[in-house]
């Protein structure tokens, strides 16, 4: 079973993929701790209504590596073995990154390297904009460069003449959490 922790910023739709893969023993993993930044986020809400152990830790008037440093010692005391990423609006400092080298995922609502750097909305904006006939998610590897780690997985979808920003928003997000699990199970497998 590998312990993971979970660091987000949003609603945390894909925890919920998550947490059901695991009730449903789909994944061996157990979520030991969710983080958040942000004192009412919804993945904090989420996590309380499951049972999990849950913690804001503000980013206010610290240095990135300061709140890195308080952010990584929770990690260590719950015996963390991989990091998830998930809607975490921070860029995360080069020593955390070295620290927790090929044990943090992200998820990016694009098919990298397309529109790497871009957050949310404004990387469908950008799809939609381009023309592009496809989109998707991708799981990859964090690490000091953003958006630039190994890719783990990647899913698909069409883009569709009819799709605006929110259709498009929703459909990536269906295929994030699905992509999380495969990468969790993969990862399973190399250890």
């Amino acid at each position: 079973m590998i312990k993971l922790g979970v660091l987000g910023s949003t609603r945390g739709t894909d925890l919920e993929a998550i947490i059901q893969a695991i009730k449903n023993n789909r994944i061996e993993a157990e979520i030991s701790i969710v983080i958040s930044n942000i004192k009412d986020a919804f993945i904090l809400q989420r996590a309380e209504k499951y049972g999990i152990n849950n913690l804001f830790i503000s980013h206010k008037n610290k240095k990135r590596e300061t709140f890195d440093k308080e952010v990584s010692t929770i990690l260590k005391e719950k015996n963390i073995e991989l990091i998830l990423l998930i809607g975490f609006m921070r860029i995360l400092s080069s020593p955390f990154c070295m620290e927790w080298k090929d044990r943090i995922l992200n998820v990016h609502p694009s098919l990298l390297p397309k529109y790497s750097g871009g957050m949310d909305t404004n990387v469908h904006d950008q799809v939609l904009s381009n023309g592009d006939t496809e989109t998707g998610c991708t799981i990859h590897f964090v690490n000091e460069n953003v958006d630039e780690g190994p890719i783990l997985v990647q899913k698909k979808c069409q883009v569709l003449e009819n799709d605006n920003t929110k259709s498009l928003k929703h459909k990536v997000q269906s295929l994030e959490g699905e992509a999380y699990i495969e990468a969790i199970k993969l990862i399973q497998g190399k250890q």
